[in-house]
């Protein structure tokens, strides 16, 4: 894994949420040369799957919490 990648592994859904939404800001500006806009496109793809990922494991976390409960109610 690159220093990138790592850097962005570490990043809060809130840091990396706020760098795509810079991230598409800019690309939906135009004026950026093709180049760095592949660059952009690939951060925001990092970026988007980091968010994914947050969401999902909240996502988890609320599901597990919510069977707890129920196995709870239910004995």
């Amino acid at each position: 894994m690159t220093d990138q990648g790592s850097k962005a592994e570490a990043l809060s859904y809130e840091q990396a949420r706020e760098e795509l939404i810079a991230i598409v800001q800019r690309l939906e500006s135009g004026g950026v040369p093709l180049e760095e806009s592949l660059a952009l496109w690939e951060r925001g793809e990092q970026l988007a799957a980091i968010c994914q990922a947050w969401l999902d494991g909240a996502k988890a976390k609320i599901e597990a919490a919510r069977q707890t409960e129920q196995a709870a109610n239910e004995s």
